[in-house]
């Protein structure tokens, strides 16, 4: 029975495949909309073998990584600050949450008035939006711990920061944690987004092109490279949640 989830997801992805070569075969699916599964298959191997994709994923990598940096660094402190008062967090949690209610792809082009079609711009959009769940799971995590244990720990003289490493860290960890899940997620396809939109390199930026050039098989073959690069993400991160859940 505990084979049973991934033969399901197994099956899911053959039958996607068959319905995909169906398409491009049985049902006369333009190739310029959707080339054969074995022509992207083909060309996205080439891709690899020649190591041609991996300049645009050093840059998208590089933008991810710096615009998580950023997200999670800011989104942590301001969190701890806001949660060690009653009051900041009654004022900023609902002030943050309606904020994050704003689409931030609407503040890429002032981001690209700024900061150019350069990384510089899509680093900008993605730790603005990864920002927003690090920063709300951090306050609820740290504002939620129970009150008895920090009493506790504050009645046997625990300090600030003994508190913190002790008490409240521990205890909201698995908040954080799912914070930083999600942040990383929404940097990655926020900075992958903008690469499409505006861009010089990237990964993003090859799937635009090719889709501009009419090149169906190329954007396919970097869009199937960009799901594997998402599923080992994805993959590191369903480690650090378990990690988390033992903690």
């Amino acid at each position: 029975m505990r084979a049973l989830p991934r033969l399901v997801q197994i099956g899911f992805v053959v039958g996607l495949v068959l319905l995909w070569h169906l398409a491009t075969t049985t049902w006369h699916v333009s190739p310029l909309l959707l080339p054969r599964p074995a022509l992207v298959v083909a060309k996205a191997w080439s891709l690899i073998v020649s190591l041609e994709f991996l300049d645009p994923l050093a840059q998208t990598a590089g933008e991810v990584a710096a615009a998580f940096a950023i997200a999670a660094s800011s989104g942590l402190i301001v969190g701890a600050f806001v949660a060690r008062a009653g009051l900041r967090v009654q004022v900023a949690e609902p002030l943050l949450t309606a904020i994050n209610a704003v689409p931030a792809i609407l503040f890429f082009p002032l981001f690209t008035l700024l900061f150019g079609l350069g990384g510089g711009s899509k680093i900008a959009l993605g730790a603005t939006i990864g920002f927003f769940p690090i920063v709300l799971n951090t306050i609820s995590g740290l504002s939620n711990v129970e009150r008895i244990l920090v009493t506790a720990a504050i009645s046997m003289g625990a300090s600030r920061m003994a508190l913190l490493r002790h008490v409240l860290l521990p205890a909201a960890f698995p908040s954080v944690l799912a914070g930083l899940r999600i942040g990383m997620t929404l940097s990655f396809l926020a900075v992958l987004g903008g690469e499409t939109i505006a861009s010089f390199d990237g990964l993003g930026h090859q799937i635009a092109d090719a889709a501009e050039s009419m090149e169906s098989a190329t954007m396919y073959a970097y869009i199937l490279i960009v799901i594997g690069v998402a599923a080992l993400l994805n993959q590191l991160l369903a480690r650090l949640d378990s990690f988390g859940a033992r903690r």
